[in-house]
């Protein structure tokens, strides 16, 4: 309604407002912690110190790489909630991870994987083909859904694994991508990837109207003139865009797409082009703030940002199928 605009607005520039903050601490907390004043003359009067560099070569590659991947773990897991009209859907949940690391794997097997652009085609094409199957199999019940997409997120990481071990050289060259994280990732050539994930997120936004119609039933989204197959469809090739190419530069990193849209749905009320605007902000600050939180939790290294998102999304699955149960939204 339009007199919740003001609120929602409020609401918009809050999170703009945390995520601003997230970023920057993002930038000077660490096992080295930097003044937020160093950091400003990092950029304004750069003198190739340690800690300069360190804030340009590392920290603020980083930081950019978490805010593009917490964006597309979020939307993508608000397109399939929204489109499935299920709580518990989320990429990782459903297979859609899994299946992009399982292919990337063999692909690193096959030597197919070798460039970046190989990685990114085999990472889409095994989260569709995880998808496609998932669905087929669950597409009856919400729960169902879930159950199939967990069941073949452990066969695939299961077999992913025994070929690892196996073949030394793809465990070499995959150990430390296989477990999500975004240390070390910044060394890598993120222009491709990140452009990829830019646009998918455009996408997101211009899907959202045809799917909040959707949302209200196919026979009111075809009186409305939405075309409910081509809004299918095109949900469906960017929640897999988005999740395969995050997976691509930081490994698998469950949860944040299933407790964004929670954290987002109240605020939005029943908006979808609200929801998603919410939680393309959320997903960021979570994983700014994990990944702030696996750089300081232990004194003698990192923990990969994954184990702190699956160590605050296992409360959240609780909480859902508490709340939700079986029950669509």
């Amino acid at each position: 309604m339009r007199t919740d605009l003001p609120r929602k607005t409020a609401y918009l520039a809050l999170c703009v407002a945390l995520l601003v903050v997230a970023a920057g601490a993002g930038v000077s907390v660490g096992t080295h912690t930097i003044a937020p004043a160093e950091v400003w003359r990092a950029f304004v009067d750069h003198t190739g110190s340690d800690d300069h560099m360190i804030i340009r070569e590392i920290r603020v590659p980083r930081t950019v790489l978490g805010i593009c991947v917490g964006a597309a773990l979020g939307a993508s897991g608000t397109l399939i909630q929204t489109l499935t009209r299920n709580p518990l859907a989320e990429p990782g949940l459903l297979g859609v991870t899994a299946g992009a690391g399982f292919a990337i794997t063999v692909g690193g097997a096959l030597h197919l994987a070798g460039t970046q652009s190989a990685q990114l085609a085999l990472a889409f094409t095994g989260a569709v083909l995880a998808a496609l199957v998932v669905y087929a199999v669950g597409r009856s019940s919400p729960l169902r859904l879930v159950l199939a997409g967990v069941a073949l997120s452990f066969v695939l990481a299961g077999v992913s694994l025994g070929m690892r071990l196996m073949l030394p050289d793809v465990l070499d060259r995959f150990r430390f991508w296989s477990v999500g994280s975004l240390a070390g990732r910044e060394q890598s050539s993120l222009a491709l990837p990140l452009s990829l994930i830019v646009l998918a997120l455009i996408g997101a936004m211009a899907v959202t109207r045809p799917l909040n119609a959707l949302v209200l039933g196919e026979q009111v989204a075809q009186v409305l003139g939405g075309h409910v197959v081509r809004t299918r469809a095109a949900v469906l090739v960017l929640v897999t865009l988005l999740a395969g190419v995050a997976t691509t530069v930081a490994g698998p990193i469950a949860f944040v797409g299933l407790m964004v849209p929670h954290l987002a749905r109240r605020a939005a009320a029943g908006s979808v082009p609200w929801l998603m605007a919410y939680t393309m902000l959320l997903g960021p600050i979570l994983l700014l703030v994990s990944d702030i939180g696996a750089r300081v939790l232990l004194p003698t290294g990192e923990v990969p940002v994954a184990v702190v998102t699956a160590f605050l999304g296992g409360p959240v699955l609780i909480w859902v199928v508490r709340r939700y149960g079986t029950v669509t939204l």
